[in-house]
Protein backbone atom coordinates (compact mmCIF):
# COMPACT_ATOMS: atom_id res chain seq x y z
CA UNK A 1 0.00 0.00 0.00
CA UNK A 2 1.19 3.80 -0.98
CA UNK A 3 2.21 5.97 2.11
CA UNK A 4 -0.60 7.95 2.71
CA UNK A 5 -1.65 11.34 5.29
CA UNK A 6 -3.04 10.56 8.89
CA UNK A 7 -6.52 11.14 8.48
CA UNK A 8 -8.52 13.12 11.34
CA UNK A 9 -11.97 12.88 10.53
CA UNK A 10 -14.53 15.78 12.21
CA UNK A 11 -17.84 16.30 12.40
CA UNK A 12 -21.10 17.63 14.81
CA UNK A 13 -24.09 15.81 14.74
CA UNK A 14 -27.12 15.83 16.96
CA UNK A 15 -27.81 13.62 19.63
CA UNK A 16 -30.00 11.74 16.84
CA UNK A 17 -27.07 11.34 14.30
CA UNK A 18 -28.12 13.62 12.05
CA UNK A 19 -25.79 16.83 10.51
CA UNK A 20 -28.09 18.97 9.40
CA UNK A 21 -31.99 19.58 9.10
CA UNK A 22 -33.84 19.38 5.53
CA UNK A 23 -34.64 23.12 5.66
CA UNK A 24 -33.17 25.05 3.09
CA UNK A 25 -31.11 26.18 6.09
CA UNK A 26 -27.80 25.30 7.55
CA UNK A 27 -28.42 24.31 11.37
CA UNK A 28 -26.25 25.28 13.88
CA UNK A 29 -25.36 22.41 15.79
CA UNK A 30 -22.56 24.11 17.75
CA UNK A 31 -21.80 27.33 19.12
CA UNK A 32 -18.40 29.58 19.75
CA UNK A 33 -16.34 27.25 21.59
CA UNK A 34 -16.58 24.32 19.27
CA UNK A 35 -16.07 26.73 16.30
CA UNK A 36 -12.52 28.03 18.36
CA UNK A 37 -11.67 24.20 18.30
CA UNK A 38 -12.26 23.32 15.06
CA UNK A 39 -9.82 26.72 14.12
CA UNK A 40 -7.35 25.10 16.65
CA UNK A 41 -7.80 21.86 14.54
CA UNK A 42 -7.45 23.21 11.20
CA UNK A 43 -4.78 25.04 12.32
CA UNK A 44 -2.65 21.86 12.97
CA UNK A 45 -3.21 20.10 9.51
CA UNK A 46 -1.92 20.34 6.10
CA UNK A 47 -5.16 20.05 4.07
CA UNK A 48 -8.95 19.73 4.61
CA UNK A 49 -11.02 17.92 2.56
CA UNK A 50 -15.08 18.39 1.94
CA UNK A 51 -16.85 16.49 -0.25
CA UNK A 52 -18.37 18.40 -3.50
CA UNK A 53 -22.21 18.66 -1.70
CA UNK A 54 -20.72 20.19 1.04
CA UNK A 55 -19.29 22.84 -1.24
CA UNK A 56 -22.48 23.32 -3.02
CA UNK A 57 -24.60 23.13 0.02
CA UNK A 58 -22.32 25.40 2.60
CA UNK A 59 -20.50 27.19 0.66
CA UNK A 60 -17.70 27.09 2.97
CA UNK A 61 -13.95 29.06 3.12
CA UNK A 62 -11.93 26.26 5.04
CA UNK A 63 -9.90 28.92 6.46
CA UNK A 64 -7.86 29.36 9.53
CA UNK A 65 -10.02 32.39 11.47
CA UNK A 66 -7.46 33.14 14.41
CA UNK A 67 -5.18 36.05 13.17
CA UNK A 68 -2.74 34.32 15.72
CA UNK A 69 -2.75 31.03 14.64
CA UNK A 70 -2.44 31.94 10.87
CA UNK A 71 0.13 34.02 11.79
CA UNK A 72 1.90 30.92 13.92
CA UNK A 73 1.56 28.78 10.48
CA UNK A 74 3.45 31.07 8.52
CA UNK A 75 6.11 31.59 11.03
CA UNK A 76 6.57 27.68 10.34
CA UNK A 77 6.70 28.51 6.59
CA UNK A 78 3.26 26.81 5.93
CA UNK A 79 0.46 29.43 4.37
CA UNK A 80 -1.62 30.76 6.91
CA UNK A 81 -4.80 28.29 5.80
CA UNK A 82 -4.22 24.49 4.71
CA UNK A 83 -4.80 23.30 1.23
CA UNK A 84 -8.45 23.07 0.32
CA UNK A 85 -9.66 19.16 -0.92
CA UNK A 86 -12.68 18.47 -2.65
CA UNK A 87 -13.98 15.35 -4.43
CA UNK A 88 -16.77 14.69 -7.09
CA UNK A 89 -18.10 12.13 -8.78
CA UNK A 90 -20.56 14.03 -10.89
CA UNK A 91 -17.93 16.99 -11.52
CA UNK A 92 -20.77 19.37 -10.33
CA UNK A 93 -18.68 22.25 -8.72
CA UNK A 94 -19.30 26.01 -9.25
CA UNK A 95 -15.66 27.74 -9.61
CA UNK A 96 -16.96 30.72 -8.30
CA UNK A 97 -17.63 29.25 -5.10
CA UNK A 98 -15.77 30.46 -1.68
CA UNK A 99 -13.99 27.38 -1.37
CA UNK A 100 -12.40 28.30 -4.87
CA UNK A 101 -11.90 31.97 -4.53
CA UNK A 102 -11.13 33.22 -0.97
CA UNK A 103 -8.16 33.06 0.60
CA UNK A 104 -4.66 31.80 -1.11
CA UNK A 105 -4.31 28.41 0.00
CA UNK A 106 -4.09 25.45 -3.20
CA UNK A 107 -7.39 23.93 -4.32
CA UNK A 108 -7.32 20.55 -5.29
CA UNK A 109 -10.47 18.73 -6.78
CA UNK A 110 -10.33 14.96 -7.07
CA UNK A 111 -12.57 13.60 -9.65
CA UNK A 112 -12.80 10.22 -11.98
CA UNK A 113 -11.16 9.42 -15.18
CA UNK A 114 -13.81 9.86 -17.26
CA UNK A 115 -14.87 13.53 -15.40
CA UNK A 116 -11.04 14.83 -15.30
CA UNK A 117 -10.85 16.59 -19.00
CA UNK A 118 -14.57 18.47 -18.67
CA UNK A 119 -14.20 19.58 -14.80
CA UNK A 120 -10.60 21.05 -15.80
CA UNK A 121 -12.69 22.61 -18.53
CA UNK A 122 -15.00 23.71 -16.01
CA UNK A 123 -12.66 25.32 -13.29
CA UNK A 124 -10.03 26.65 -15.69
CA UNK A 125 -7.55 28.62 -12.62
CA UNK A 126 -9.53 27.92 -10.01
CA UNK A 127 -8.35 24.91 -8.87
CA UNK A 128 -6.21 22.00 -9.70
CA UNK A 129 -7.84 18.91 -10.59
CA UNK A 130 -6.71 15.25 -10.20
CA UNK A 131 -7.88 11.88 -11.90
CA UNK A 132 -8.63 9.46 -9.04
CA UNK A 133 -9.21 6.34 -11.02
CA UNK A 134 -12.52 5.24 -12.43
CA UNK A 135 -14.58 4.67 -9.98
CA UNK A 136 -12.79 7.39 -7.72
CA UNK A 137 -10.64 5.38 -5.64
CA UNK A 138 -9.60 6.89 -2.11
CA UNK A 139 -6.46 5.45 -2.48
CA UNK A 140 -5.34 6.79 -5.21
CA UNK A 141 -6.37 10.45 -3.83
CA UNK A 142 -4.28 9.66 -1.12
CA UNK A 143 -1.27 9.08 -2.06
CA UNK A 144 -1.66 11.73 -3.97
CA UNK A 145 -1.99 13.79 -1.27
CA UNK A 146 0.90 12.16 0.59
CA UNK A 147 3.30 13.06 -2.93
CA UNK A 148 2.17 16.52 -2.06
CA UNK A 149 3.91 17.09 1.19
CA UNK A 150 0.08 16.42 2.85
CA UNK A 151 1.06 14.38 6.16
CA UNK A 152 -2.05 15.63 8.15
CA UNK A 153 -6.06 15.64 6.87
CA UNK A 154 -8.58 16.73 8.27
CA UNK A 155 -12.27 15.46 6.76
CA UNK A 156 -14.82 17.43 7.61
CA UNK A 157 -17.55 15.59 5.41
CA UNK A 158 -20.75 15.70 4.51
CA UNK A 159 -21.92 12.05 5.36
CA UNK A 160 -21.14 10.30 2.18
CA UNK A 161 -17.69 11.16 2.80
CA UNK A 162 -17.72 10.55 6.68
CA UNK A 163 -19.11 7.04 5.21
CA UNK A 164 -16.62 5.89 2.51
CA UNK A 165 -13.31 6.80 4.73
CA UNK A 166 -14.41 5.02 8.00
CA UNK A 167 -16.02 2.22 5.60
CA UNK A 168 -12.67 1.94 3.57
CA UNK A 169 -10.75 2.08 7.40
CA UNK A 170 -8.78 4.95 6.05
CA UNK A 171 -9.72 6.97 9.34
CA UNK A 172 -7.02 7.08 11.90
CA UNK A 173 -8.99 9.57 14.50
CA UNK A 174 -12.38 11.05 14.78
CA UNK A 175 -13.68 13.94 16.61
CA UNK A 176 -17.34 13.48 16.94
CA UNK A 177 -19.07 16.52 18.32
CA UNK A 178 -22.46 15.91 19.95
CA UNK A 179 -25.32 18.81 19.75
CA UNK A 180 -27.74 18.63 22.85
CA UNK A 181 -31.29 18.16 20.27
CA UNK A 182 -32.57 16.13 18.19
CA UNK A 183 -33.52 16.41 14.36
CA UNK A 184 -36.31 13.44 14.11
CA UNK A 185 -36.27 14.10 10.19
CA UNK A 186 -35.74 11.44 7.62
CA UNK A 187 -35.34 13.10 5.02
CA UNK A 188 -31.90 14.90 6.80
CA UNK A 189 -28.40 13.99 6.16
CA UNK A 190 -27.01 11.84 8.83
CA UNK A 191 -23.12 11.61 10.17
CA UNK A 192 -23.07 8.35 8.25
CA UNK A 193 -25.01 6.32 6.17
CA UNK A 194 -25.17 1.90 5.80
CA UNK A 195 -22.16 0.51 5.20
CA UNK A 196 -19.82 -2.34 5.75
CA UNK A 197 -17.94 -0.91 8.58
CA UNK A 198 -14.37 -2.06 10.03
CA UNK A 199 -15.30 -0.34 13.03
CA UNK A 200 -17.76 -2.72 14.23
CA UNK A 201 -18.17 -4.23 18.08
CA UNK A 202 -15.86 -6.62 17.33
CA UNK A 203 -13.19 -3.67 16.28
CA UNK A 204 -14.32 -1.15 18.59
CA UNK A 205 -12.29 2.78 18.68
CA UNK A 206 -10.77 3.34 21.37
CA UNK A 207 -12.16 6.80 23.53
CA UNK A 208 -8.87 8.77 24.08
CA UNK A 209 -11.05 12.39 25.37
CA UNK A 210 -14.48 13.49 26.50
CA UNK A 211 -14.98 16.96 27.25
CA UNK A 212 -17.45 19.49 27.28
CA UNK A 213 -17.23 22.33 24.75
CA UNK A 214 -20.14 24.96 25.56
CA UNK A 215 -23.20 22.97 25.96
CA UNK A 216 -21.91 19.86 23.56
CA UNK A 217 -20.23 17.15 23.98
CA UNK A 218 -16.84 16.17 22.60
CA UNK A 219 -15.77 12.55 21.84
CA UNK A 220 -12.60 12.10 20.59
CA UNK A 221 -11.54 8.30 19.12
CA UNK A 222 -8.39 6.37 17.96
CA UNK A 223 -8.88 3.93 15.58
CA UNK A 224 -6.16 1.67 15.42
CA UNK A 225 -6.77 -1.05 12.55
CA UNK A 226 -6.66 1.74 10.20
CA UNK A 227 -4.69 0.85 6.80
CA UNK A 228 -1.89 2.77 6.80
CA UNK A 229 1.13 2.57 4.07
Amino acid sequence: MSPRPYVLASAACSVDGYLDDASGQRLLLSGAADLDRVDEVRAGVDAILVGANTIRRDDPRLLVRSERRRAERVRRGLPPSPVRVTMTASGELDPTARFFTVGDAARLVYVPSGEAEAVTARMGSAASVIDAGDPLDLDVLLADLAARGVRRLMVEGGGRVHTAFLAAGLVDELHLVIAPFLVGDAAAPRFVGPAAFPQDAANRMTLVETRAVGDCALLRYRIDGAERG
